[in-house]
C-alpha cells in the first residue's frame, strides 16, 4: 500500500507533461498531416475520357502533381448522373487521398433524385470551384435564325415545334434548356439522348433543332460554320474562343447559368490537409498553362475555396431545385 501511494504522484506528474507536450505539438503533427501527402492521390471524375469534365479534371489534376510533388491518378466512374462516382468518394477515409471532381450536375441531383446513397451537404467538404464554362444557345442553320431574339420570336409563334436535345433527363443540358425556356417565356420539346455524340449528329442533320450544352461540347462545329452560337450563358459575352454576347445583353437582362467545376473531399478530412488540397487546386487553376488550355475549349478559371464553395454549392443546390420544380422534371 505505501508504494502504491508513492506511485501515484509520479503518474500524476507523467500525465500533467503528457498534456502539456500535446498543448504544445503543432496541430498537423497531432493529426498526423505534417508529411502529407507522402503516397498518389486518387481523383475520382464522374464522366468519361474525353468528356469536358475529363478535361478539366486532368489539366488540373497534372497541374496539381506537380504542386505536391505526388502523382494524381484519374479513376473515371460514369454513370447515373455522377452519383455513383459521389456515393465512392463519400464513402472513402476521410485522408485526404481521395478527392472528387464534381460539376453542375452534382447540385441538381438533390432535385432529381428522390434517395441519394449519400447528402450532397454534409457528406463532402469543399475544397475549390477552379473554373466554370458558360453554356451556349445552339441551333442548327436549318432553323432560319440568327439572333437569340429571332430565336425567341420563331419559338413563340410556333410552340411545341423546336425539339432540343439534352444528354439525359435531369441532366444539367435538360434544365439548362428548361431554365431558359421559363425566362423566356417560349415552349420547346425535350429531346433526352444517352450518347452525347448523337446529339450533334442529330443537331447537324437539322432532326433537332436546339441544344444548351457547354460551348466546349460543340466549339469544332461552331467554328467551321455547321452549328450556331446564338448566345452564352455567361454574366457577359465572350471574345474568344469565338465572339458571343450573353444571353443577357442580346434579349434577357439578368439571365445567367453557367456550368462549374470544383473539387470536393469526404467529409471530416482534418483542416490541415483540406487547406493544403485547396491552395494546391487554387494555385493549379491559376497557372498560366491551365488557363490557356482551359479557355482555348471556352472554360474560364475562377476559384473559390473551402467555405467559400460550400456555400456557393448550398446556393447552387436551392437554383436548381427550384428550376426542376417550376419544370417537374424528375431523373428515372
Amino acid at each position: 500500500m505505501k508504494k502504491d501511494r508513492v506511485m501515484r504522484p509520479n503518474i500524476a506528474r507523467m500525465m500533467t507533461l503528457a498534456a502539456a507536450l500535446a498543448l504544445a505539438m503543432p496541430a498537423h503533427a497531432q493529426n498526423g498531416t505534417d508529411n502529407y501527402p507522402s503516397r498518389p492521390i486518387r481523383m475520382i471524375v464522374p464522366l468519361s475520357p474525353g468528356t469536358t469534365t475529363d478535361l478539366v479534371a486532368r489539366t488540373i489534376g497534372d497541374a496539381v502533381s506537380r504542386e505536391l510533388e505526388q502523382p494524381v491518378i484519374v479513376e473515371n466512374k460514369q454513370g447515373a448522373g455522377g452519383t455513383l462516382a459521389a456515393k465512392v468518394a463519400a464513402m472513402a477515409a476521410p485522408d485526404g487521398y481521395t478527392i472528387l471532381m464534381v460539376n453542375s450536375q452534382h447540385s441538381i441531383n438533390p432535385a432529381v433524385y428522390q434517395n441519394l446513397p449519400y447528402d450532397t451537404l454534409k457528406d463532402f467538404a469543399g475544397l475549390a470551384l477552379v473554373a466554370q464554362a458558360p453554356s451556349a444557345v445552339i441551333v442548327s442553320p436549318k432553323l432560319g435564325v440568327t439572333t437569340l431574339k429571332e430565336f425567341i420570336a420563331f419559338a413563340k409563334q410556333h410552340p411545341d415545334t423546336i425539339n432540343y436535345a439534352s444528354s439525359g433527363i435531369g441532366s444539367q443540358t435538360h434544365l439548362a434548356g428548361a431554365y431558359f425556356a421559363s425566362q423566356a417565356g417560349i415552349s420547346m420539346v425535350h429531346v433526352p439522348y444517352r450518347d452525347s455524340s448523337q446529339v450533334i449528329a442529330d443537331l447537324l442533320a437539322g432532326r433537332v433543332q436546339a441544344s444548351f450544352v457547354p460551348l466546349a461540347f460543340v466549339l469544332g462545329q461552331v467554328q467551321e460554320g455547321k452549328l450556331l452560337a446564338l448566345a452564352v450563358t455567361s454574366r457577359d459575352g465572350i471574345q474568344t474562343p469565338i465572339n458571343a454576347p450573353s444571353v443577357s445583353e442580346a434579349a434577357l437582362p439578368g439571365y445567367e447559368y453557367n456550368t462549374w467545376f470544383g473539387f470536393l473531399a469526404p467529409a471530416k478530412v482534418p483542416p490541415a490537409i483540406l487547406e493544403r488540397l485547396s491552395k494546391a487546386l487554387q494555385d493549379a487553376a491559376n497557372t498560366a498553362e491551365v488557363k490557356e488550355k482551359l479557355s482555348g475549349s471556352a472554360i474560364f478559371p475562377q476559384t473559390l475555396t473551402l467555405r467559400e464553395f460550400d456555400d456557393f454549392i448550398k446556393a447552387d443546390v436551392d437554383k436548381q431545385k427550384q428550376i426542376a420544380n417550376g419544370a417537374r422534371i424528375e431523373a428515372h
